[in-house]
Protein backbone atom coordinates (compact mmCIF):
# COMPACT_ATOMS: atom_id res chain seq x y z
CA UNK A 1 0.00 0.00 0.00
CA UNK A 2 1.88 3.87 -1.28
CA UNK A 3 2.68 6.01 1.70
CA UNK A 4 0.31 8.91 1.04
CA UNK A 5 3.13 11.54 2.45
CA UNK A 6 4.73 14.85 0.88
CA UNK A 7 6.76 17.54 1.76
CA UNK A 8 6.61 20.63 -0.56
CA UNK A 9 8.81 23.68 -0.27
CA UNK A 10 7.69 27.25 -1.87
CA UNK A 11 10.31 29.82 -2.42
CA UNK A 12 9.30 33.14 -3.76
CA UNK A 13 11.22 36.80 -3.33
CA UNK A 14 8.15 37.55 -1.15
CA UNK A 15 7.84 34.31 1.31
CA UNK A 16 9.36 31.15 2.31
CA UNK A 17 7.18 28.44 2.89
CA UNK A 18 7.32 24.25 3.84
CA UNK A 19 4.81 22.19 4.54
CA UNK A 20 4.99 18.04 5.18
CA UNK A 21 1.65 16.52 5.25
CA UNK A 22 0.44 12.65 6.24
CA UNK A 23 -2.91 11.44 5.26
CA UNK A 24 -3.14 8.59 7.33
CA UNK A 25 -2.01 10.74 9.99
CA UNK A 26 -3.48 11.01 13.52
CA UNK A 27 -4.54 14.76 13.58
CA UNK A 28 -0.82 15.68 15.12
CA UNK A 29 0.24 19.09 13.81
CA UNK A 30 3.21 21.89 14.26
CA UNK A 31 1.94 25.32 12.66
CA UNK A 32 4.01 28.58 12.57
CA UNK A 33 2.35 31.63 10.05
CA UNK A 34 2.90 34.49 12.11
CA UNK A 35 -0.66 34.62 12.78
CA UNK A 36 -2.26 33.07 15.76
CA UNK A 37 -5.69 32.96 14.12
CA UNK A 38 -4.27 31.10 11.51
CA UNK A 39 -2.45 28.49 13.41
CA UNK A 40 -5.52 27.80 15.06
CA UNK A 41 -7.81 27.10 12.03
CA UNK A 42 -4.44 25.10 10.41
CA UNK A 43 -4.51 23.37 13.77
CA UNK A 44 -8.49 22.82 13.79
CA UNK A 45 -8.10 21.57 9.61
CA UNK A 46 -4.96 19.26 10.87
CA UNK A 47 -6.99 17.36 14.34
CA UNK A 48 -10.40 17.31 12.99
CA UNK A 49 -9.30 15.47 9.56
CA UNK A 50 -6.82 13.39 11.09
CA UNK A 51 -3.90 14.39 8.78
CA UNK A 52 -1.04 15.27 10.24
CA UNK A 53 0.37 19.14 9.37
CA UNK A 54 3.82 20.52 9.32
CA UNK A 55 4.03 23.70 8.12
CA UNK A 56 6.04 26.76 8.80
CA UNK A 57 6.30 30.05 7.24
CA UNK A 58 8.25 32.98 6.92
CA UNK A 59 7.88 36.66 4.19
CA UNK A 60 7.15 39.89 4.21
CA UNK A 61 3.55 40.81 4.28
CA UNK A 62 0.59 39.18 5.32
CA UNK A 63 -1.49 38.59 2.33
CA UNK A 64 1.68 36.99 0.97
CA UNK A 65 2.25 34.70 3.75
CA UNK A 66 -1.26 33.73 4.24
CA UNK A 67 -1.86 33.12 0.14
CA UNK A 68 1.53 30.90 -0.25
CA UNK A 69 0.33 28.50 2.81
CA UNK A 70 -2.66 27.67 1.15
CA UNK A 71 -0.56 26.81 -1.72
CA UNK A 72 1.77 24.93 -0.24
CA UNK A 73 -0.71 23.24 2.13
CA UNK A 74 -3.16 22.63 -1.40
CA UNK A 75 0.12 21.24 -3.07
CA UNK A 76 1.36 18.88 -0.69
CA UNK A 77 -1.92 17.27 -0.34
CA UNK A 78 -2.40 17.27 -3.97
CA UNK A 79 1.33 15.26 -3.91
CA UNK A 80 0.12 12.83 -1.00
CA UNK A 81 -2.92 11.97 -2.68
CA UNK A 82 -1.15 11.07 -5.88
CA UNK A 83 -3.55 8.96 -9.05
CA UNK A 84 -6.46 9.39 -5.94
CA UNK A 85 -6.88 5.35 -6.78
CA UNK A 86 -8.94 4.08 -4.28
CA UNK A 87 -9.97 6.89 -2.19
CA UNK A 88 -13.70 7.99 -1.38
CA UNK A 89 -13.09 11.40 -3.30
CA UNK A 90 -16.20 12.77 -1.74
CA UNK A 91 -16.93 14.41 1.61
CA UNK A 92 -19.54 16.42 3.31
CA UNK A 93 -20.15 17.70 6.82
CA UNK A 94 -22.50 19.74 8.80
CA UNK A 95 -20.44 21.10 11.99
CA UNK A 96 -22.17 22.88 15.27
CA UNK A 97 -20.07 24.99 16.93
CA UNK A 98 -22.08 26.54 20.23
CA UNK A 99 -24.46 28.74 18.21
CA UNK A 100 -22.88 28.80 14.69
CA UNK A 101 -23.47 25.85 12.25
CA UNK A 102 -21.70 25.41 8.97
CA UNK A 103 -21.47 23.24 6.25
CA UNK A 104 -18.48 22.36 4.12
CA UNK A 105 -18.47 19.93 0.90
CA UNK A 106 -15.82 18.45 -0.98
CA UNK A 107 -14.90 16.48 -4.56
CA UNK A 108 -11.34 15.45 -4.99
CA UNK A 109 -12.58 15.39 -8.66
CA UNK A 110 -9.23 17.30 -9.92
CA UNK A 111 -11.45 20.31 -11.48
CA UNK A 112 -10.28 23.00 -8.99
CA UNK A 113 -13.56 25.29 -7.96
CA UNK A 114 -13.68 26.94 -4.26
CA UNK A 115 -16.81 28.71 -3.30
CA UNK A 116 -16.75 30.48 0.30
CA UNK A 117 -19.47 31.83 2.24
CA UNK A 118 -18.60 32.85 5.64
CA UNK A 119 -21.12 35.19 6.45
CA UNK A 120 -19.47 37.46 9.21
CA UNK A 121 -20.44 40.71 10.21
CA UNK A 122 -16.94 41.96 11.35
CA UNK A 123 -14.14 42.57 8.61
CA UNK A 124 -11.36 40.62 10.65
CA UNK A 125 -10.98 37.68 13.33
CA UNK A 126 -9.04 37.68 15.84
CA UNK A 127 -5.89 39.10 13.87
CA UNK A 128 -6.63 38.09 10.37
CA UNK A 129 -8.90 39.89 8.00
CA UNK A 130 -11.82 37.85 6.63
CA UNK A 131 -10.56 38.62 3.11
CA UNK A 132 -7.39 36.74 3.63
CA UNK A 133 -9.22 33.53 5.35
CA UNK A 134 -11.49 33.27 2.45
CA UNK A 135 -8.45 33.46 -0.13
CA UNK A 136 -6.20 30.64 2.08
CA UNK A 137 -9.15 28.40 1.62
CA UNK A 138 -9.25 29.20 -2.13
CA UNK A 139 -5.69 28.80 -2.77
CA UNK A 140 -5.77 25.65 -1.04
CA UNK A 141 -9.14 23.83 -2.72
CA UNK A 142 -7.02 24.99 -6.05
CA UNK A 143 -3.60 23.97 -5.07
CA UNK A 144 -5.04 20.82 -4.01
CA UNK A 145 -7.28 20.52 -6.95
CA UNK A 146 -10.52 19.84 -5.30
CA UNK A 147 -13.52 21.46 -5.73
CA UNK A 148 -14.52 22.17 -2.27
CA UNK A 149 -18.11 24.67 -0.59
CA UNK A 150 -17.71 25.93 2.93
CA UNK A 151 -21.03 28.16 3.95
CA UNK A 152 -22.09 29.45 7.58
CA UNK A 153 -25.58 28.54 8.08
CA UNK A 154 -26.36 30.26 11.35
CA UNK A 155 -24.28 31.73 14.11
CA UNK A 156 -23.38 35.26 15.47
CA UNK A 157 -20.12 34.78 17.00
CA UNK A 158 -17.69 35.56 14.48
CA UNK A 159 -15.06 33.24 15.86
CA UNK A 160 -17.34 30.40 16.03
CA UNK A 161 -18.69 30.92 12.49
CA UNK A 162 -15.23 30.91 11.15
CA UNK A 163 -14.27 28.10 13.49
CA UNK A 164 -16.49 25.89 12.57
CA UNK A 165 -15.97 26.21 8.69
CA UNK A 166 -12.76 24.97 9.42
CA UNK A 167 -14.21 22.06 11.67
CA UNK A 168 -16.57 20.96 8.80
CA UNK A 169 -13.53 21.38 6.05
CA UNK A 170 -11.70 19.22 8.12
CA UNK A 171 -14.26 16.38 8.19
CA UNK A 172 -15.13 17.02 4.49
CA UNK A 173 -11.69 16.09 3.75
CA UNK A 174 -10.98 13.71 6.08
CA UNK A 175 -14.14 11.47 4.13
CA UNK A 176 -13.08 12.46 1.25
CA UNK A 177 -9.15 11.53 1.24
CA UNK A 178 -10.16 7.95 3.07
CA UNK A 179 -9.27 4.47 1.05
CA UNK A 180 -12.19 2.74 0.03
CA UNK A 181 -11.67 -0.49 0.80
CA UNK A 182 -14.29 -1.78 -1.71
CA UNK A 183 -13.19 0.68 -4.51
CA UNK A 184 -9.57 -0.53 -6.47
CA UNK A 185 -10.30 1.65 -8.98
CA UNK A 186 -10.69 5.71 -9.91
CA UNK A 187 -14.17 6.97 -8.54
CA UNK A 188 -15.18 8.20 -11.78
CA UNK A 189 -16.85 6.79 -14.59
CA UNK A 190 -14.49 8.48 -17.23
CA UNK A 191 -11.74 6.28 -15.43
CA UNK A 192 -9.45 9.51 -14.37
CA UNK A 193 -9.94 12.34 -12.10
Amino acid sequence: MRSRLAKIKRETAETHVEAEVNLDGSGRYSIETRYKFMNHMIETLSKHSLIDIYLKAEGDLRHHIIEDCGITLGKALNEALGDRRGIRRFGYALIPMDESLALAAVDLVKRPKVIVSLNTKLQTIEDIPVSEIIHFIESLGTAMEACIHVKTLDGFDEHHKVEACFKALAIALRNAVERDERRLDIASTKGVL
